[in-house]
Formats: C-alpha cells, sequence, structure tokens
C-alpha cells in the first residue's frame, strides 16, 4: 500500500513546510484501444495505484520540483518566455503548467515532489496520472477554480505539444472522472460520459509483462498518421467524414480498394474495436461477462494481427491468463509495445490465477511478472 506519511515526510524535509496532497489515479482501459484519437468510444476504469503531488506556495515564480520516482529536482521558471522540453520525465509537469497559462492561469510558484505507485512503462497511464496531478495541484496551490474537462484537455495538450506524444483525451478523461465500482464508457468526440457498473463477483487483474519496447512512442504516432491517412483517401467518397468513428464496417469492406493494405489493417481494427466497446459496456450493464470476455478476446486478436501494436511477451502473457479457470477474457490493455495484459477474472480465482499466470509466463518467456488486482477507484482528488 502506498505510504503517504513518507511523501509528506519528504515533503517537510525538502521544502521545509507543510504541503497539500492530491492525488490522480493510473487506469486500466477494458477496452477500446487507438480509438479515442478516432473520435471513437472507449471504456476505462481508474485504479487505486495513483500518482501523488505533494505542493506548497513560494513567494516568486519558481516551480521547484522533486520526483521521489526519478530522484531527481529541477526547477522552472513560470514567466520564462519560450520554455523548451527537456525530453525527460519533467516535460509531463512543465508541459501541463505552460498550458494552463497559455489558456490564462496565472499560477503561482510553488514546491512540488511527485511520489506514487503507478508502474512506469506498463500502459496503465503514469504519464496521464503525473499530468492531471501535477494540474489539479497548480490550480488549487494558486487559488483558482477547477473544471475537470478542461483540466482533461490542458493536460491532453501538454502531451500532444509539449511532450510530443499524440495520445487522444482517454487517459486524462478517466483520470478526472473515475469512480469507485464502475467503468466509465467515453464517447471521444462529444466528451460525453456514462459510468458503467462492474459486476462485484469479479475482478480486474493486471499483468505486467515487465517490458516495454523503446519504439513504442514513434510506433504510436505513426499509427495516428495511418488511420489519418485512412480518413483523408476514403473522405474522397464518404463526403462528411471527419474521423474513423464516421466509417461503418460495411463502408471501409466497400471502398478498401483505396487502401494500401496496411492503413486497411489499421482502418480495419479501429471501426471494428469502436462497436466492440459500446457492445462490452452494454454487456457490463446487462451482466453478460461472457460476451464481455469474447469481445476483450476479438479485441486483443485486432490490436495484435491488424494494428500490430503488440509483442511476442504480451501474447504470451494473453494466452496464459486465458487458459486459467475463472477468466473471462483478456487483452493487451495501453498503447501497446509491452505493459499490461487486462483479465476479467471470478473474484474467487484470484489467488490460483496469480500463481498460474506467474508460473506459465515465467517458463514461457523466463520474465517474472508483476501481478495486482484494483477495483475500480476514484478519480483526481485531495489525498486522504
Amino acid at each position: 500500500m502506498f505510504d503517504l506519511q513518507r511523501t509528506v515526510l519528504e515533503f517537510r524535509s525538502r521544502f521545509g513546510n507543510e504541503p497539500k496532497v492530491y492525488r490522480a489515479p493510473g487506469r486500466v482501459n477494458l477496452i477500446g484501444e487507438h480509438t479515442d484519437y478516432n473520435d471513437g468510444f472507449v471504456l476505462p476504469a481508474a485504479l487505486e495505484l495513483a500518482t501523488y503531488a505533494a505542493i506548497a506556495p513560494r513567494s516568486d515564480r519558481t516551480l521547484r520540483v522533486h520526483s521521489l520516482l526519478m530522484g531527481e529536482t529541477v526547477s522552472f521558471d513560470l514567466d520564462e518566455a519560450k520554455p523548451t522540453p527537456r525530453k525527460d520525465w519533467s516535460d509531463y509537469v512543465r508541459g501541463v503548467a505552460v498550458v494552463l497559462q497559455d489558456a490564462g492561469h496565472r499560477l503561482a510558484g510553488a514546491g512540488l515532489l511527485i511520489d506514487g505507485d503507478v508502474p512506469l512503462g506498463a500502459g496503465l497511464s503514469s504519464s496521464a496520472a503525473i499530468e492531471v496531478a501535477t494540474g489539479y495541484a497548480l490550480l488549487s496551490n494558486s487559488g483558482l477554480p477547477i473544471d475537470l474537462t478542461q483540466l482533461a484537455l490542458a493536460c491532453q495538450r501538454a502531451e500532444n505539444a509539449f511532450v510530443g506524444m499524440r495520445c487522444g483525451i482517454m487517459d486524462q478523461l478517466i483520470a478526472c472522472y473515475g469512480a469507485t465500482g464502475r467503468a466509465l464508457l467515453i464517447d471521444c468526440r462529444s466528451l460525453e460520459r456514462r459510468l458503467v457498473p462492474i459486476d462485484a463477483k469479479v475482478r480486474l487483474v493486471m499483468s505486467n509483462s515487465m517490458v516495454h519496447h523503446q519504439h513504442a512512442a514513434g510506433e504510436y504516432n505513426l499509427r495516428r498518421r495511418d488511420c489519418e491517412e485512412g480518413v483523408r483517401r476514403l473522405a474522397a467518397v464518404l463526403p462528411g467524414i471527419k474521423a474513423l468513428r464516421d466509417v461503418t464496417p460495411e463502408q471501409l469492406e466497400e471502398h478498401a480498394d483505396l487502401l494500401t493494405p496496411v492503413i486497411y489493417r489499421r482502418c480495419r481494427h479501429v471501426v471494428t474495436e469502436n462497436d466492440r466497446t459500446v457492445r462490452a459496456a452494454d454487456a457490463l450493464e446487462a451482466g453478460d461477462l461472457v460476451l464481455v470476455g469474447r469481445l476483450m478476446h476479438e479485441s486483443h486478436v485486432s490490436m495484435r494481427d491488424d494494428f500490430e501494436i503488440s509483442c511476442p511477451e504480451v501474447d504470451a502473457m494473453v494466452e496464459v491468463n486465458e487458459a486459467v479457470d475463472g477468466v473471462y477474457g483478456a487483452r493487451m490493455t495501453g498503447g501497446g509495445f509491452g505493459g499490461c495484459t487486462i483479465s476479467l477474472v471470478e473474484a474467487s480465482a484470484v489467488e490460483p490465477f496469480t500463481e498460474k499466470v506467474a508460473r506459465g509466463y515465467r517458463a514461457t518467456t523466463g520474465l517474472e511478472p508483476q501481478i495486482f488486482t484494483s477495483p475500480p477507484a476514484a478519480g483526481v482528488g485531495a489525498a486522504a
């Protein structure tokens, strides 16, 4: 369990005064991968794992940040005319400050300490957790009102423009609007949200493959460009479409000859994944866990074969997961090329599941996985 008192003590030691502490959760996406930047649907849940931002005001215009996770301190001048990225972890903090100030929020100087227990590089959105916790803390420290949707959008802009990752809005929105015991169906075009109950007899179990391939960020941006090129080509015969969200499976098949084989597969993943995501949300509400599990499996196959964002270790993890009794379904979760799988598991089967998956994955890959479960948790706010 995360030690909040340790964070407070570290802050006092480094900054000499008493902080306020805020948390933003990591997330797991049950289904709906790479659909968010295509104006589609996603179904994430917030986790108890979170990033914590301890903060106290300064009398000057400096933002001094220490990361316990990275063991490093950096300082920024909030009045710097042309801030530039450092190309490291601090860009997630500074980018949020830059975007908030560009939007007209004059931030106060602060001492800021970042801590948390969201695994880095595991596909559980540690980046959005840092961004949202930082943004919430900076606004609170400055006495400014907080609109959660605008905060999520500002954090997305920071990651797009300052960090350079062209992510969609899912991670930031679930970090803001997560709810206990619920997943959140998000329409990434309108930003409309619907809370979806998760049956209490099942658990969400994350299995960390312990690999994260270094080309992930570049490949992520390439996948986005492929989708945009697909829309550009299809718009010639489907006037009015703005994103793959607007394309039906039938239309895609009818006009497949306009696309290269690679772009066709990319588009097919997104178009079919949108359909799977909406159906999975309806199935959760109806208590049809078998259907949810089947849709999760189909999602992973599509990510593996059409979108090509899996890797041998993650594919092995999914196979090991699905072979265990009490598992309804499993799939890769996150941007791809490593990280975690998500499994829907009978509560009574979690303990044997953990043992069998660890043993099976170790035998298959030689790697020792990290396996953990978390109930769906609340979004950003003051730490307890």
